[in-house]
């Protein structure tokens, strides 16, 4: 508690810190400041209302000190099980009926798995093979909210925050992993990111490595095929220097690409326990170059990986991802490291139904931020107990998203026919189903006192 009162400052907001914090610890359907002052002091509603709304909505914190300080101690725990294995790009989905919560608007809502009304949150986090600890946490405003000055006035959001797309985002989030020199890992993201070519230079840029989705329509250069050099220089004007293609060569799209490749080609791995049995798929893995407006350079670029998934009764392949981790990477290592993004949707989905991450009822810039990381805050603490009561547990024992009819991932193509059961982990589970030896969040202290975290 010590580290989070200095990180919210003065020391009149250490007893709202530590009655917000409760209120999210504590059970209940609803996590906004209304329902969790009137559990914490009955007696007092409408004062304990005040003062916890002033604090999330309007009290001058930073709420990336308080992410930090809870990142740190979450890390300690989850270092104990292994390096950092990946820091992992994603985006959470708020869904919202009304018109005036700050950055709400149309667009893909992740839980949904498809364009509704709905905020958006990019996140950042670090993650290995036991737990994933959330180390950024920043709003998505859509274009039309950031140009209209009306709405912003209202929203109170901040004059230096501009129209950013959420790649832009996430570079942010990277480089303030990288000021404060935490241990590199690769860069894990899905096709909604990796489809951007200036989003996994600029990770290249960095020295950073990545493993990134991306959609059938990205075009390479097959194995041991390269853009023709540019033209012979007869002395006249300047020489060429830009590659070419012509008619008959030319790259091909992934999913060509895959289509073409022999059947050797493809092999079945599995890279996690599931809650039907072993998680596995066919795969195939090639070196290529990415074919990207290559016209306009003077050299190709490096040759990467990429990985293709075709389950076996799919018409198609499912997936592609792009990847420059070292070339003596196995075809096991890659696809563990690609699949490791799961971890980040259960986390969330934890993070929303038992510490209500997406409850928050204000309109505000900053009370959306502070909400969210408070909500992380709690987390960290619960994900960092976990760990350390309990022996390091199989990712299988996660609790599967509870996800709607005709739910599609990001980037994933549509399905084809009759997929083998246990093939793709986001399929949802009929209840009673699932293991119990996980503990969840919230079980670790509502057997206990939930002050425990106030008192650390």
């Amino acid at each position: 508690m010590g580290r989070l009162a200095g990180a919210v400052g003065h020391a009149d907001r250490q007893q709202p810190l530590r009655a917000y914090l409760t209120g999210l610890l504590l059970s209940g359907e609803r996590k906004s400041v209304e329902p969790m002052a009137a559990k914490i002091d009955p007696l007092h509603v409408r004062a304990r209302h005040q003062s916890m709304h002033h604090f999330v909505a309007n009290a001058p914190w930073e709420e990336q000190e308080v992410m930090r300080v809870s990142r740190d101690y979450a890390l300690s725990q989850l270092e104990r099980h292994g390096p950092v294995g990946a820091w992992v790009v994603d985006d959470t989905g708020i869904p919202k009926k009304g018109t005036h919560s700050v950055g709400v608007a149309r667009q893909y809502c992740a839980p949904l798995g498809k364009q509704d009304n709905c905020q958006v949150a990019v996140t950042l986090s670090l993650v290995n093979a036991t737990m994933s600890v959330p180390s950024a946490y920043c709003l998505y405003l859509p274009e039309i909210w950031a140009r209209d000055r009306k709405r912003r006035k209202a929203a109170g959001i901040p004059p230096e925050v501009r129209f950013r797309t959420k790649w832009e985002i996430a570079l942010e989030q990277i480089d303030a992993l990288l000021k404060e020199e935490l241990p590199r890992a690769p860069v894990v993201a899905d096709a909604g990111y990796g489809v951007v070519t200036e989003f996994r230079e600029a990770i290249t840029a960095r020295q950073l490595s990545y493993a990134v989705g991306i959609s059938s329509e990205i075009t390479v250069w097959p194995p041991g095929v390269e853009p023709l050099p540019a033209k012979r220089w007869h002395g006249i004007g300047r020489p060429p220097r830009r590659l070419r293609r012509s008619r008959n060569h030319r790259p091909l799209a992934v999913e060509v690409l895959a289509r073409k490749l022999a059947p050797t080609a493809w092999r079945t791995v599995s890279w996690r326990e599931g809650t039907r049995g072993m998680m596995k798929s066919r795969f195939a893995l090639l070196r290529v170059r990415v074919a990207h407006r290559d016209e306009q350079r003077s050299a190709p670029r490096d040759p990467e990986w990429l990985l293709i998934e075709w389950p076996v009764g799919e018409a198609k392949p499912t997936k592609y991802w792009l990847s420059t981790v070292p070339h003596t990477v196995t075809l096991e290592e890659l696809v563990r490291l690609v699949k490791i993004r799961w971890r980040i949707e259960r986390d969330f989905e934890e993070l929303k139904d038992e510490l209500g991450l997406d409850h928050y009822e204000g309109r505000s810039w900053q009370g959306f931020h502070h909400h969210g990381a408070l909500s992380i805050a709690a987390y960290c603490f619960l994900a960092a107990e976990r760990a350390r009561l309990s022996p390091p547990q199989p990712l299988a024992f996660l609790r599967p998203a509870r996800l709607p009819k005709g739910f599609r991932p990001r980037g994933a193509a549509p399905a084809s026919g009759a997929t083998q059961s246990g093939f793709h982990h986001h399929h949802a589970h009929p209840p009673g189903s699932l293991p119990s030896r996980r503990p969840s969040l919230l079980s670790l202290v509502r057997h206990s006192k939930p002050t425990i975290f106030m008192t650390q």
